[in-house]
């Protein structure tokens, strides 16, 4: 997983986007539209390279046509069968690519429904891959029925590599589409209505876009949903006249403005590279309201159980209550203490709280060698601190096989680990052990926050600070990471 990304070398208009999409993704009111381009870089053809050998045998130029889907329409009328072209589909479209990284990121995110026109299965392997359970519709019947269990939906409203035979592909099955899949167009209008939906590797040349765009347009005629699609501009081909050249952007300009009088609001970029820095900022910001509590401790000293105890509960409690997730691998001695306070102010508070905002993740039984138990749990502290953005460290001690109190080992690989993926480190070193040393090693780091970030770093460093001002400052320091 890469680090966490900043959105703050983006525009207004991104950064409005990343935060406007990351809370959807919170509600769960997200969702994404894939076209073809969201698989070029995993090797996949484009429209224009499937069926150049088609336009070829038609003894037409793929370069100089405009209708691809009349090109395939073309080759229909010649043949009177469309074996060529489903083998094409078979040949493309099959296994033998990797998923690429924006697939990765896409799956990885709390997303429940996912759109594509693309035949091959990318989405669904990713999503795979990172463990959820996929519902794949590429037929009515399909529609019908419900993968138990499932995490994500899969909707492929042109087909699949499967069965080429009833990919949407000719003019015949774009014109009788709404005859033949028609609670395809039902489903996609509940989802455009109700849902936030992200369309990514479309363009205005994409022969896929305006069938697209005409249900959309029947759908949202009046008052629609934001709605948000990346698109990159238009640049000057090599040798290219510059009439030419700005005639493709005129058209991209009026493109762009139909898409808003239907809802669609076009990011543009420079680079098919920037769409993957959105994407990585997007997963940075949903996850920077995820907070990952990291700590153990067989003795408080120099702070009493009860005292500490009251301190743990009150800045989970404090967490939840400024809307943050918490994800804890229920550490010894802390772990129960920030469930308390998490669930109080849940169980406090049902209407504004929820009790998915509490990810508790004990660490499992194992009786194996002591290197297989280590290579377990490190894989256990990668899946819960990979939910998080913002890693907070307390305490930090353990008694050693000796009796001896020394300190965690555990928390130290989890330091390390949330390192590597990126999170931001907050420490309350007047907790001690493991957390002081955290604390220290942050302290040069910390020049370019705000006043009231150094302020608050230096109170929850202090060990004669009180509970309450400690609590305070964390939840300060946490707040200016979260609304980076």
């Amino acid at each position: 997983m890469s680090a966490v990304a900043s959105s703050s070398s983006f525009g207004p208009d991104v950064r409005s986007f990343i935060n406007s999409f990351a809370s959807d993704l919170a509600d769960g009111t997200a969702a994404v539209f894939a076209g073809a381009g969201l698989s070029v870089a995993s090797g996949f053809v484009n429209w224009a390279e499937l069926l150049r050998e088609i336009a070829e045998e038609l003894g037409l130029d793929v370069d100089r046509e405009s209708n691809l889907v009349a090109v395939a329409q073309y080759h229909l009328n010649e043949r009177r069968n469309r074996t060529r072209i489903n083998q094409k589909i078979i040949d493309e479209f099959s296994a033998g690519h990797a998923i690429n990284e924006n697939h990765e990121i896409l799956a990885r995110l709390p997303i429940a429904t996912y759109w594509t026109t693309n035949y091959d299965r990318m989405i669904e392997t990713a999503l795979e891959a990172v463990g959820k359970v996929v519902d794949i519709k590429y037929t009515v019947g399909h529609l019908k029925t419900t993968q138990r269990g499932r995490s994500a939906v899969v909707y492929k409203m042109h087909g699949d590599v499967s069965d080429p035979d009833h990919a949407v592909l000719t003019k015949d099955d774009y014109e009788g589409y709404f005859r033949d899949r028609e609670p395809f167009v039902t489903a996609l209008t509940g989802d455009l209505v109700s849902k936030t939906m992200l369309f990514v590797g479309f363009s205005f040349t994409d022969p896929n876009i305006d069938y697209v765009m005409s249900r959309i347009r029947v759908v949202l005629r009046s008052q629609p949903k934001q709605h948000y699609c990346i698109l990159r501009r238009e640049t000057r081909k090599a040798r290219e006249k510059v009439a030419s050249y700005e005639y493709r952007r005129r058209q991209q300009d009026y493109f762009v403005k139909d898409l808003t009088r239907i809802g669609i609001h076009a990011l543009m970029v420079d680079d098919y590279g920037d769409v993957t820095r959105i994407l990585r900022a997007v997963e940075s910001r949903y996850r920077t309201r995820t907070v990952f509590i990291s700590g153990s401790a067989h003795d408080f000293a120099p702070w009493l159980p009860d005292h500490a105890g009251r301190f743990i509960e009150s800045l989970s409690g404090g967490l939840v209550d400024k809307g943050f997730n918490l994800v804890t691998g229920f550490g010894l001695g802390v772990g129960p203490s920030v469930i308390a306070g998490a669930l109080h102010e849940i169980l406090a508070h049902p209407k504004r709280r929820s009790p998915n905002q509490l990810q508790a993740f004990p660490f499992p039984v194992d009786d194996g060698s002591a290197p297989a138990r280590r290579t377990l749990y490190r894989r256990h502290r990668e899946d819960m601190i990979g939910k998080a953005g913002i890693a907070i460290f307390l305490f930090g001690n353990k008694r050693s096989a000796r009796g001896k109190i020394v300190l965690a080992d555990g928390v130290r690989e989890e330091l390390a680990i949330a390192r590597a993926m990126g999170l931001h480190i907050v420490a309350a070193g007047s907790t001690g052990w493991v957390a002081q040393e955290i604390a220290a090693e942050l302290a040069a780091s910390i020049s370019d926050r705000s006043k009231a970030f150094k302020k608050a770093f230096s109170v929850a460093n202090d060990p004669r600070a009180d509970t309450a001002s400690i609590v305070k400052a964390v939840l300060v320091m946490v707040n200016e990471y979260a609304n980076l």
